[in-house]
């Protein structure tokens, strides 16, 4: 009896005590070893790497259910439960997309939710950890080290920019907030900035035209914000940082929940008042702004998880930039220089799901009004666009095929007090508001034929009330030979529908006067896209690349001329053609040690041909164009000291600039040039960290000659002759007028920052 007694009481650490060892491999989608995996058991200290060939042995392990979790760099982590038995074989698969994210879900190239490998468009994505590798007070400032795309000054007092993709000018990149379309002309200036970063999930970018999906405007490409879902936020997220220059800029997002409705609330607040000149030419260095936005986004919670989604945003700025003396007192005067403008702008956009079983039938909208009361020298400009857009998309799964369709409708109004929207009847001169209906239907099929093969057509029409019909189709193939590499071919054409004075600050400034040469046709453009997806693991690291060769063709191209006249902006369609095209490459490197790179080079030809005086094609390079550029990204963590270091940087080489004739005396070619920075970063806790560092650390400044005759704003010592040209004289050798649009780089020298963020979610 003692003895049954004795084996009833350690039978159960008998049963532990029996071991077993299990042999596995750990394999790729296509059956090949992921070399140097790791495998590991849950809820116990057991874990192996795997070889070079993938293939791994846990001895030892307890008799009794397990569950065994494979990991490696650039993979997302698999689980597979077992029993261990001795001699057991086991098989993990893994798929692609850990370290390159190609698992997230995009929407932006189909209008369908996608996981970004498997989209048979190139989607590229950018999170918030991202944009934090060097801080910034604007979504438009914090696209200068994304490869391919180029924040773009377009004055030296007042900083008005825009958004270059792949060299094509800011006018032609849609952005989109949440999917819809801001689509008004100075968007890439204030639809980019003022939006709390606390409040980004996500940037997604799609470089080539998607006006088959998005209309006008989508021609060079498109940038889509994706704000956070209320319901997955943290509870509070604030960070606030300030630079050795005095700017200083602050973000706060407050969660709140109530019964099915969850409100994501968001602040951000910019000031610089800091006039600073340090260039000498007696101008501001960098614009002084205050600035501040408020943004509030609602979704309820509904059956079967439908979507419901309602979003605001108000913003008002006041900046200006000018001769140091200036006050707002000499606004709009002719004694002291400058550019002033008050920006009020609200946005609405909603999206609902209707309660249709079985269907996913959506309607969207968005609204917005845009006010702006500006000043340049003695030009006033004051204009009020309203633009109201709806859309409504219906998506069908019918066997291999997922079927898109969708109508939509925009609605644009646009007054200001320039020639824009004067009558033409010369007797009887006045002002008439543009008003443009743009209704449209779109239907994209995507067939699914295997795993290695997808093939997207779509095509759109839509009716502008001035320029009548407009059709836009698209194609795009995919073709994944294995795990590890894709290609795409995309083929397509979009259209832009142009508002001069919403899109050229230099109709502006510099008191240029205006000529349209004929009436504007809509311009057209053609583009082809390959592109190459590449993942290979290195050691226990990954390489990732993807390169893309791109080719565009436009029609009926609006430039205008600055050079004719250096007293007019001349605009026409060009009487030729103009093309973009060039190689990018993206390479991110992981490695098995806390190192991360990212790494990007550009390489551009953007030109346009038309007609000489002898009535001859003629080729010239496009203005403020780079023929290359590269961006960086090198981050190391110490993980143990909670410390991380950021090194990032861009590159960009020479561009085109516009000259005031030929006796202008200032290079016809910026220079090659550098803006790098760094930061440090130190956790506290799970919830604070500090950050702080350099950044211009080259401290690259333009030529401080980069504004023309900037002692004569006003043209008070310039002589004309009978047509309005400058003519030379002793105290003015070269025939220049004041003029503020030679420009290719901030004025913003070497500054130190300092930061904070802090985090609380949900149960802290």
């Amino acid at each position: 009896m003692k003895t049954l007694s004795l084996f009833l009481l350690f039978f159960p650490a008998l049963l532990w005590a029996q071991t077993a060892t299990v042999r596995g491999t750990v394999r790729d989608r296509d059956g090949k070893g992921v070399p140097f995996a790791s495998v590991a058991v849950t809820g116990a200290p057991i874990g192996t790497t795997a070889g070079e060939t993938g293939t791994f042995t846990l001895p030892d392990l307890p008799a009794g259910p397990l569950t065994l979790v494979a990991s490696a760099v650039g993979y997302q982590p698999a689980q597979r439960a077992l029993t261990a038995v001795a001699g057991q074989t086991q098989t993990v698969t893994l798929t692609l997309g850990g370290g390159q994210e190609l698992g997230e879900v995009v929407v932006s190239g189909t209008l369908n939710p996608v996981a970004r490998l498997e989209s048979a468009v190139p989607v590229e994505v950018y999170n918030p950890t991202y944009f934090k590798k060097n801080p910034t007070p604007s979504v438009f400032e914090a696209l200068q080290t994304v490869n391919g795309v180029r924040p773009q000054l377009n004055c030296n007092v007042c900083n008005t920019g825009d958004i270059h993709i792949n060299g094509l000018e800011g006018p032609y990149t849609m952005i989109l907030l949440d999917g819809m379309p801001i689509v008004s002309g100075l968007s890439t200036v204030y639809g980019l900035t003022g939006i709390p970063n606390s409040l980004v999930e996500r940037i997604e970018i799609v470089k080539g035209p998607a006006s088959t999906l998005y209309g006008s405007e989508a021609v060079g490409g498109l940038i889509n914000i994706i704000t956070k879902n209320p319901e997955k936020a943290a509870n509070v997220a604030a960070d606030a940082f300030v630079t050795g220059w005095g700017e200083l800029n602050m973000d706060l997002a407050l969660k709140a929940k109530k019964g099915a409705v969850t409100s994501l609330f968001g602040v951000n607040g910019f000031v610089y008042d800091r006039p600073l000149d340090k260039n000498g030419d007696g101008f501001t260095d960098m614009t002084l702004s205050k600035r501040i936005s408020v943004f509030d986004k609602l979704t309820l919670a509904r059956p079967e998880g439908r979507v419901a989604s309602l979003a605001a945003r108000y913003l008002y700025e006041n900046r200006w930039g000018g001769q140091m003396q200036w006050t707002p007192e000499f606004r709009g005067g002719d004694s002291i220089y400058a550019e002033s403008i008050y920006t009020n702008r609200a946005e609405i956009i909603g999206a609902y799901q209707l309660p249709i079983p079985g269907q996913n039938v959506q309607l969207s909208t968005s609204l917005n009004t845009h006010h702006q009361n500006s000043v340049y020298g003695t030009t006033v400009y004051r204009a009020q666009q309203n633009i109201a857009f709806g859309q409504l998309t219906s998506t069908h799964q019918l066997g291999r095929n997922q079927l898109l369709l969708g109508t939509a409708l925009r609605y644009t109004y646009y007054d200001d007090n320039t020639p824009a929207t004067a009558t033409a009847d010369t007797l009887r001169p006045g002002n008439l508001a543009s008003q443009i209906w743009l209704p449209g239907l779109f239907a994209q099929n995507e067939l699914r034929f295997n795993e290695h093969h997808t093939l997207l057509l779509g095509v759109r029409y839509d009716y502008n009330s001035r320029h009548g019909n407009i059709f836009t189709p698209r194609f795009n193939y995919k073709f994944s030979p294995d795990a590890q590499q894709t290609f795409r071919l995309s083929a397509g054409n979009g259209y832009r529908v142009v508002n001069v004075f919403t899109e050229d600050h230099a109709a502006l400034t510099g008191a240029r006067q205006v000529v349209f040469a004929e009436q504007l046709r809509p311009e057209r453009s053609y583009n082809v896209n390959l592109n190459y997806q590449r993942l290979i693991p290195v050691g226990q690291g990954l390489l990732g690349f993807d390169a893309s060769a791109f080719y565009t063709y436009f029609t009926n191209k609006i430039t205008p001329d600055y050079t004719t006249n250096p007293n007019q902006l001349i605009y026409d369609n060009l009487r030729g053609h103009a093309v973009s095209r060039g190689l990018t490459l993206n390479t991110d490197l992981t490695f098995g040690f806390p190192l991360k790179a990212i790494l990007g080079v550009t390489l551009l030809d953007v030109y346009q041909t038309g007609q000489n005086e002898e009535g001859a094609l003629e080729r010239s390079r496009q203005l403020l164009t780079e023929q290359f550029s590269g961006t960086f990204a090198l981050s190391y963590t110490f993980a143990r000291a909670g410390l991380s270091v950021d090194y990032t940087g861009n590159l960009y080489g020479p561009m085109k600039l516009p000259l005031l004739g030929p006796l202008d005396p200032r290079p016809a070619y910026s220079p090659t040039f550098s803006i790098q920075n760094i930061q440090v970063t130190k956790r506290l806790g799970s919830q604070l960290e500090v950050y702080g560092g350099v950044k211009n650390l080259l401290n690259f400044r333009p030529d401080r000659r980069s504004i023309a005759r900037s002692f004569d704003p006003f043209d008070k010592q310039v002589v004309f002759d009978g047509d309005g040209r400058v003519v030379p004289t002793a105290s003015n050798p070269n025939g220049l007028t004041f003029d503020p649009s030679y420009v290719y780089a901030s004025n913003q020298g070497i500054r130190g920052f300092l930061g904070v963020r802090y985090t609380l979610t949900k149960g802290k």
